[in-house]
């Protein structure tokens, strides 16, 4: 094996295991990688930056922006809305109505953007009407998924495989070419969940008090000027020996405790990190001993027992929520710090909520300042408001509170309309062939600036970065890949192994090796590694083209057995309703099943 393989290899290990360990974002990662591929002269500067350049990538980027100005101008929420009066039908049909509606808008728009307005519908049933949300959310995010596969401008994925492809050799796929292999699998995708949903959780969005437990709320306690616990040592308080309440850390002055001893005395303002639940949080805040920052939860203002009274009826009445935080969400990368001086409609935020994440959740804040942990997508804040500016906390874009109020629709009649046709004029430029799916969405986003449907500056802000990023570093990596030799090796040595084995078997045990890496990395990477991998294959035995890229089309996108492989599934991981095991066991036997049938569809291509 030459050096630039083993470099290669080696390159491409580093890659997967620090996408695993969500060590560094993915942007990060990418960069990283392209400066790698240079430094190593495994490409040239201009090929390490060519995915900046690539058509899949642009095209991307601009039906993001479509997508953007469709959500702004309130047509995904518009196309969807009809589906709360569904609440009267049994759950049964439920089901598979949501999935088959997720799947037909997801088909044409960005599948996590659709998810996104489905998770804030599906709230909104499960708190008004008592249907479990945990029997919806996985269900539609299959859907989304499969919907997404049904036609080239469905997901990322999809157009990032058709137009390497090209780069290899292949011929364009049409834009409706692969629909009736999609359609096939999304069948088998409703039946499989109508039936399967029987095993998935019960639970629905709880009370903010048992939604929040151990190892989920963090808060900042500061000891009040005038509180009987200063001068007491940290184990003679409510501090210590409570299962259901810990402390971080200190902060006293300038100086940080981590973990601090049961033996440390107390001191007038020191800010205790603290760990609890919520019910733990308000027995805190009744107390005069201490402060919980930024919180209204307490005052301190005293008034006379004749203005009480009225000072109460003046009062806005105080309520709890959770803010769930969506990809391309304004407060994303901000602190709590930040939160605070960031107008949230008049709302305080008092705790954060990680997402469950590999590394210790714990660990992580001990180590790093509270108030300077960066908010992530499917991170949870919990806000102190009132119940009449609850309903103006839905205007921050990309943003899903956990709580019962109607949402408001900003955008004019005129301009969902306007939005709406654009889309459609999209969509039909593309799948006519009268221009390319580039063509078609950058002539979308000109109408929808002229049109004034989008302003930049916002945009800017909501595009998915992250995304572009990966997908601008990673295909670099398959220059490299060809460039060494690395795919031909990998090939070569497979066709060895296969020799004998039947093109069915080839196909299959293509599809499930990029399958089972996609449940493992970004699905725009695994497609990215294993196309020229597969291309390579076909190559060497001979075989037709069009039947290998389908496979890495479709298997890249059905990683329904980990909540990593797939944005969505991420999104409702996060949410704290399902377990790993449910997307191991439920996701992993609709997966095996799509790669039996896949496999028996794909080679009738062969």
């Amino acid at each position: 094996m030459e050096l630039d393989i083993i470099l290669v290899f080696s390159i491409i290990f580093i890659t997967i295991v620090l996408f695993v360990t969500e060590y560094f974002t993915v942007d990060k990662i990418a960069f990283f990688l392209i400066a790698s591929l240079t430094l190593l002269q495994l490409v040239s500067p201009e090929e390490a930056i060519s995915g900046f350049s690539n058509s899949a990538t642009i095209t991307v980027l601009c039906l993001m922006i479509v997508a953007i100005g469709l959500e702004e101008n309130g047509v995904i929420k518009w196309l969807s809305e009809g589906l709360k009066k569904l609440s009267i039908l049994p759950l049964i049909l439920i089901a598979p109505i949501f999935m088959v509606v997720t799947a037909g808008i997801s088909a044409f728009i960005s599948t996590t953007a659709v998810v996104i307005i489905f998770i804030k519908i599906v709230f909104q049933l499960s708190e008004r009407f008592k249907i479990p949300s945990g029997k919806l959310l996985m269900p539609i995010s299959f859907a989304g998924i499969l919907g997404g596969s049904c036609t080239l401008m469905g997901t990322s994925t999809n157009l990032i495989v058709n137009s390497l492809a090209q780069e290899y050799g292949a011929e364009r796929l049409g834009f409706f070419e692969f629909a009736i292999y999609g359609l096939c699998f999304l069948v088998i995708g409703i039946v499989y969940m109508v039936f399967a949903s029987k095993f998935l959780p019960k639970t629905k969005p709880e009370e903010i008090d048992s939604e929040y437990g151990l190892d989920s709320l963090v808060a900042t306690v500061e000891i009040a000027t005038d509180s009987k616990l200063i001068g007491k040592r940290i184990e003679d308080t409510i501090f210590y020996g409570d299962k259901d309440l810990s402390v971080l850390k200190l902060i006293r002055e300038d100086n940080v405790i981590n973990e601090p001893g049961r033996y440390i005395s107390l001191r007038e303002e020191d800010k205790l990190i603290v760990m609890c639940d919520f019910e733990n949080l308000v027995k805190l805040s009744k107390q005069e001993e201490f402060i919980i920052h930024d919180s209204k939860l307490k005052t301190t203002e005293k008034t006379n027992d004749d203005n009480q009274d009225k000072a109460e009826l003046k009062k806005p009445k105080t309520t709890y929520a959770e803010l769930l935080l969506l990809p391309g969400s304004i407060l994303l990368g901000k602190t709590l710090t930040d939160l605070r001086n960031y107008s949230l409609r008049g709302a305080t935020p008092i705790a954060i909520k990680k997402r469950k994440n590999l590394r210790n959740t714990k660990e992580r804040l001990i180590r790093k300042d509270f108030n300077d942990i960066n908010l992530k997508p499917g991170d949870r804040i919990l806000i102190e408001t009132s119940d009449k500016s609850l309903s103006e906390i839905d205007t921050i874009e990309n943003v899903a509170v956990i709580d019962r109020h109607d949402f408001v629709n900003s955008a004019s009649k005129q301009k969902r309309i306007t939005a709406f046709i654009i889309f459609l004029l999209v969509v039909g430029l593309a799948a006519s062939g009268v221009l390319t799916i580039l063509a078609s969405a950058i002539t979308g986003v000109a109408l929808m600036l002229g049109t004034k449907c989008l302003d930049l500056n916002n945009t800017y802000k909501k595009i998915d970065w992250q995304i572009i990023f990966l997908l601008a570093g990673m295909i670099p990596l398959g220059v490299a890949m060809s460039n060494s030799g690395a795919d031909m090796w990998i090939s070569e040595n497979l066709i060895a192994i296969m020799v004998g084995k039947g093109d069915v078997f080839v196909l299959g045990l293509i599809f499930l090796v990029t399958m089972l890496l996609s449940g493992t990395i970004s699905n725009n990477a695994t497609a990215i590694i294993m196309l020229p991998i597969a291309i390579s294959v076909a190559n060497g035995l001979g075989l037709s083209l069009k039947p290998f890229i389908l496979a890495i089309m479709f298997a890249a996108n059905f990683s329904f057995f980990t909540p990593v492989g797939y944005q969505t599934n991420t999104l409702i991981y996060g949410l704290g309703i399902y377990k790993f095991k449910h997307f191991l066991i439920v996701g992993g036997i609709l997966s095996v099943i799509l790669w039996v049938c896949a496999t028996l569809l794909l080679s009738t291509l062969l």
